[in-house]
């Protein structure tokens, strides 16, 4: 069941995400601004606190909904199937990561910088001198792997669909504690590392899953080696942890494996094919689990 939903999922992403917003859950906003706005008057472990609990608020719907039709059909049923879907297909977002590479790519090429800017910063949560930069993108968009792709669907395979759901709506909320702490008279900044902790601690195994996905679909040996030499530096913050280690690693998957001019509009191209194939080397995974009845 679970093969299928992933299926049905990445393919209802492929071909509806650019006429779907519901992904965006901007619905969520004025309950995270709530949650955050409790947090920042509490020391870090408090603060964590509240918003590990405003996460499983926020995931108990799911819950429920999975509990009864789990109690009322089979798992493999049509309407737990079409709920499971749904809510895999929600979550693997806000946007569709291949749109976005698309879009920024297709920028650069009639000239628009500006639009390529957007993209750019879209993608790597921050702004970039010149949207031409190499490295950035390709480091963006195997961050952005984590947390839009490999993250759902590594915690789906757990956890079912409110797995799913609980890893994204963290990822949410981090980014809303993101936004809020850069605005004039911001009264969340104390908060955001709490939300970049909870979502980091989900995002810690998909997280060297995918890096190891990148060493199997591209260049090994550079991969591994490039591994090997984080093991040695200094120890960061677990989210700087997370995305330098998915950037790295990914980077240089891409080494002498796939041959294209080097600029900014090549490399992310490159960089999304790793994560593609990636991608197919976890379904096949998902597959393998299903047949032998480990994923069902």
């Amino acid at each position: 069941m679970k093969l299928i939903v992933l299926i049905l999922s990445l393919a209802l992403e492929r071909g509806a995400t650019r006429a779907l917003k519901l992904r965006e859950l901007r619905w969520f906003d004025p309950y995270f601004d709530f949650a955050l706005a409790r947090a920042e008057r509490l020391q870090p472990a408090g603060a964590t606190l509240v918003l590990a609990a405003a996460l499983l608020v926020a995931t108990a719907p799911v819950l429920w909904i999975s509990l009864v039709l789990e109690e009322t059909f089979v798992p493999w049923d049509l309407p737990y199937l079409a709920f499971a879907a749904l809510i895999v297909f929600l979550c693997l977002g806000p946007r569709d990561l291949g749109s976005e590479v698309d879009d920024y790519c297709s920028a650069l090429a009639i000239g628009d910088r500006d639009a390529a800017q957007r993209v750019m910063t879209e993608l790597s949560e921050s702004r970039h001198a010149s949207p031409r930069d190499v490295d950035a993108v390709e480091e963006a968009i195997f961050v952005q792997a984590t947390n839009r792709i490999f993250g759902v669907v590594f915690w789906f395979v757990v956890l079912g669909p409110v797995g799913a759901w609980l890893f994204r709506v963290s990822d949410l909320l981090r980014r809303r504690a993101a936004f809020e702490s850069t605005r004039e008279h911001a009264v969340d900044r104390a908060a955001l590392p709490a939300a970049e902790s909870i979502h980091a601690v989900l995002a810690w195994i998909p997280a060297r899953l995918a890096a190891l996905g990148y060493a199997l679909a591209g260049s090994f040996d550079h991969a591994w080696n490039a591994w090997r030499g984080l093991v040695a530096r200094a120890p960061a913050s677990l989210r700087a942890s997370n995305d330098r280690l998915v950037a790295t690693v990914g980077k240089a998957a891409m080494t002498g494996f796939l041959e294209q001019p080097a600029n900014s509009a090549a490399a992310a191209r490159n960089a999304m094919r790793i994560v593609m194939r990636t991608l197919f080397v976890w379904i096949s995974v998902v597959a393998l689990m299903t047949i032998f009845g480990w994923a069902v």
